[in-house]
């Protein structure tokens, strides 16, 4: 099916115009993929088409990237946000039994079915604002069946819902209570799970937590190069609490991305800049956790750093589903420019997951789209507590509202 949608405002995202900016545009899909991107006045003679659509001047971006979330896990931690309010660090919380060892006994009782159906209900409020891909990381289950279980609830989701669906392999997200004292041991054994877990069609990269209450950098180190030999890609939950070299030891492995980086540091910055990686930075969380410490963003600007923006949806300090209120944060918080914050979560979103089909209205690109009541995208950036998005398309299929 080839349809040419007409009469529309495009915010391409790609180089040298701002914003890839068309003012009166038009794109052709076809079948899956965009044949087909330029001004209205400028569609080719003769271009065959089985269908005209008129979108009458409506906004037209590349369907959005969230490109770090936890989605699956069982229970809530609304008492430890309580907690926290109350004075207590997220830390404390952590050393105390709860955080995350609090979500991975949620996560255990849980069955499948219900795992999926909280999953697919976060999913679904996402969308509903015209994400159209996305990243889940386990890590809420620490046991080789738990684990596989919820990266198999994941992929579940990538074929159940119209939604792409990449998924990170995080064991080493924190020490489980049966290995309490025993890290390296634990460091081991999930070192063991990552073959079944790629031979299972499970996992698309992997992930760790490199952090002085988490993995020392040496653990990551063994991690990765396990990654490696098995030709998977790596991330990295980097310099969040305290710079521990995590960004540039995931460089070295020619890490996908550094995720958080509150402290990183000029030596870290210099590493991404000549791996190419990408810094994704995580407001929610930053918000969430009253964190005072903000990621060095003129700094990475200034390196050439390629910026994403995610929602590191989590149960324990980013429990948000909106990705257009994360918009609004990367500018209000770390003073990113509207467009920056919109590259980051389309283009350079999906560099952070490694694909190079979408983040991008041009020709060859997959037809992902989001079309807005709006006149421009910095209206996203700017207002909040609303959603424009009227229509969304994966894969060239238009989503049911």
């Amino acid at each position: 099916m080839r349809t040419l949608y007409r009469h529309a405002r495009l915010a391409t995202m790609t180089d040298p115009v701002p914003w890839g900016w068309i003012e009166h545009g038009a794109l052709l899909v076809d079948g899956e993929h965009l044949g087909w991107v330029g001004a209205d006045g400028e569609i080719p003679a003769g271009l065959a088409v089985d269908a005209e659509v008129d979108l009458g001047g409506a906004l037209v971006t590349p369907g959005l990237v969230d490109c770090h979330t936890h989605l699956v896990y069982g229970g809530d931690r609304a008492a430890e946000f309580e907690l926290r309010l109350r004075g207590a660090s997220y830390e404390q919380i952590a050393r105390a039994g709860g955080g995350i060892r609090s979500t991975l006994a949620a996560t255990r009782h849980a069955s499948d079915a219900a795992l999926f159906d909280a999953a697919a209900a976060r999913a679904r409020c996402l969308m509903a604002e015209g994400v159209t891909t996305i990243e889940i990381k386990s890590g809420y289950g620490l046991s080789e069946a738990h684990e596989a279980r919820c990266l198999a609830v994941a992929r579940r989701l990538g074929r159940e819902l119209p939604l792409t669906v990449r998924t990170t392999s995080l064991a080493a997200h924190a020490l489980p209570p049966e290995f309490e004292g025993r890290q390296e041991d634990y460091v081991d054994t999930l070192i063991e799970w990552l073959p079944s877990q790629l031979g299972a069609g499970l996992v698309d990269a992997v992930d760790a937590f490199c952090d002085h209450i988490a993995f020392t950098p040496a653990q990551t180190e063994r991690i990765f190069s396990a990654a490696r030999h098995l030709g998977l890609p790596v991330k990295l939950h980097a310099e969040q609490l305290s710079d521990q070299g995590g960004a540039a030891l995931a460089a070295r492995f020619g890490a996908l991305s550094c995720d958080h980086l509150e402290h990183l540091s000029g030596a870290g910055i210099a590493a991404m800049a000549e791996a190419g990686t990408v810094a994704v930075l995580l407001p929610g969380a930053y918000y969430f956790l009253r964190d005072t410490q903000l990621p060095p963003v003129a700094a990475l600007r200034a390196a050439g750093v390629p910026i994403a923006i995610a929602t590191d949806h989590n149960p324990g300090s980013s429990p948000v589903l909106s990705l257009l209120l994360m918009i609004n944060m990367a500018c209000t918080l770390f003073r990113l420019t509207p467009e920056e914050a919109w590259r980051g979560v389309t283009v350079h979103g999906a560099r952070a997951l490694g694909l190079a089909d979408r983040g991008l209205l041009a020709p060859g690109q997959r037809a992902d789209l989001a079309v807005w009541d709006a006149e421009h995208p910095r209206e996203m950036a700017y207002r909040f507590g609303h959603n424009p998005c009227r229509r969304a398309f994966h894969g060239g299929v238009e989503r049911p509202r």
